[in-house]
């Protein structure tokens, strides 16, 4: 019967979808496309509704036309179909209201509690649970919860799921602060700690190569790598988040978070199964192995810097001082390189290099693994003088593919080489680009916490580099600079263990 596979496919679902801040960024950048690219694909339930809640004082006529328009800004032309829209459109109840006011939970309960049928039965859903999406100023986190809990939508017969996006903390201890907060009225399995590069399908595929080829695992050790590069590069500035950016920095931004994700899958070992724990269990380990960094070798293990006027492809860009709502003389940084050792029994003794800026050469990310030379001179009488080491060089962005670097003798009299490169590349000719965003709201939609956060893994990554924060916070009279538009200062080259260790770009 119609009726009763609806019920059920709803059961152990959420049958609401509530995103604070819905008028804001966030929203409308990434949440809104991808919840299209859901309804367009089919992969939302019947039963699932959506409530926008903001602070502007709209009607539901005038949040559809938002809605609507937002859709068609953001998506183009060709992949926009006023149809989806409108289906998604009419998903959709707006409330209004201030975050702190409780009479708009009031609102907000009212609208909750208004029957909907499910589509052929005429019968309203029972509601399983409610995902609450904070897309909002980290400064509301606390308010918003608390205010749910008043509202009696914490803890309780449905369990239902709270999202927040980063930073989760500005710090170790704000980190734990806010942690303790959140589980005064949720509990760890209700809360979804979003990392977008999690989702990414390129940021997947770092599993299946490491962990579905057998050819990898036995050179996956300290034993035949040298040592490990991983660099985020981005082109764009600050745009205008100076309110946000001057006060957080890159190494808040970016490293604390992302580029550590992406170390964990890097030097992960194999997790007995998919599982969200058995996933998370593995990377907080590889955190904890990391080598902590003494006060006194933070200037040997991390570099910071800020970028200047220059051009970024052809156009000139100013220099992050003068970027509107930046803070006179500041030293906030916008490009950040750091060095860790994981002392365990794979990785001891192998550095792994994280390099992360703005207003870079490139818009590009990667992850590239130098390997040792060969053990025997066996061609140290003949015209080749050196051989360039072997690489693996997995691209997360422009080009998404696997490239492993090797030597091929060139054809002719010489004994000379050289480098031949066999591509994997990640995404055949037509095939659809995912967003990160899509995979990562139907993953808190069926509950699945695999591409989450856990608190302990927060916990670790703040563990690491806070000795740099704390370094870096009682010596902020000095920064080093770069041109907007290079791939940052040649100074962050004095983190490299040997003289024959440089950074890759490409």
């Amino acid at each position: 019967m119609p009726g009763k596979q609806a019920r059920q496919a709803a059961k152990g679902s959420p049958c609401y979808f509530v995103i604070f801040g819905a008028t804001g960024n966030l929203a409308a950048e990434k949440l809104f496309p991808a919840l299209y690219a859901l309804e367009e694909a089919e992969r939302l339930s019947p039963a699932l509704r959506f409530v926008a809640m903001a602070r502007r004082d709209w009607t539901p006529a005038e949040w559809n036309d938002y809605l609507l328009r937002s859709l068609q800004d953001k998506l183009k032309k060709h992949t926009y179909s006023d149809v989806v829209a409108q289906r998604l459109a009419q998903r959709f109840d707006y409330v209004n209201g201030d975050y702190s006011d409780p009479a708009a939970y009031v609102a907000l309960k009212n609208t909750l509690a208004e029957p909907h049928p499910l589509p052929a039965s005429g019968e309203p859903p029972a509601c399983e649970n409610i995902v609450f999406y904070l897309a909002i100023r980290p400064a509301d986190y606390l308010t918003v919860c608390t205010r749910l809990h008043e509202a009696g939508f914490s803890r309780g017969v449905f369990r239902h799921r709270l999202v927040i996006e980063k930073p989760f903390g500005e710090d170790l201890d704000s980190a734990r602060m806010l942690n303790l907060k959140l589980h005064e009225f949720f509990d760890e399995e209700q809360i979804f700690r979003i990392d977008h590069y999690l989702g990414k399908e390129t940021v997947q595929n770092l599993l299946v190569f490491r962990f579905a080829n057998t050819l990898v695992e036995p050179i996956w050790n300290r034993n035949y790598i040298d040592h490990v590069q991983i660099t985020v590069a981005e082109q764009y500035g600050i745009e205008n988040r100076a309110g946000y950016f001057d006060n957080t920095g890159t190494l808040r931004d970016m490293l604390q978070n992302h580029m550590l994700q992406l170390l964990t899958a890097m030097a992960m070992e194999p997790p007995a199964t998919l599982d969200a724990d058995a996933l998370q269990d593995e990377k907080v380990k590889v955190l904890r192995s990391i080598r902590p960094i003494p006060r006194q070798a933070v200037h040997s293990m991390a570099f910071r810097a800020q970028y200047t006027a220059g051009q970024v492809n052809g156009q000139p860009v100013p220099g992050y001082q003068d970027e509107p709502g930046v803070a006179p003389h500041s030293t906030t940084e916008t490009f950040v390189a750091a060095k860790f050792y994981i002392d365990n029994w794979r990785w001891k003794g192998v550095p792994f290099y994280l390099r992360t800026g703005k207003r870079m050469a490139e818009k590009m990310s990667s992850i590239a693994i130098r390997f040792r030379h060969p053990p025997q001179q066996l061609f140290r009488e003949t015209a080749l003088e050196w051989i360039e080491p072997n690489w693996i060089v997995l691209s997360l962005y422009p080009h998404e593919c696997m490239r492993m670097e090797i030597h091929a003798k060139q054809p002719g009299l010489e004994m000379i080489t050289r480098v031949a490169e066999l591509q994997a590349p990640y995404r055949q000719a037509g095939e659809k680009s995912l967003e990160a965003y899509e995979t990562l709201l139907l993953d808190v939609i069926q509950g699945d916490r695999s591409l989450f956060i856990r608190f302990d893994e927060v916990e670790w990554a703040w563990r690491v580099i806070d000795p740099i924060l704390r370094h870096w916070a009682t010596t902020d009279e000095f920064i080093h600079t770069y041109n907007a538009g290079s791939w940052g200062p040649e100074e962050s080259s004095r983190l490299f263990d040997s003289e024959d260790q440089q950074w890759r770009n490409h």
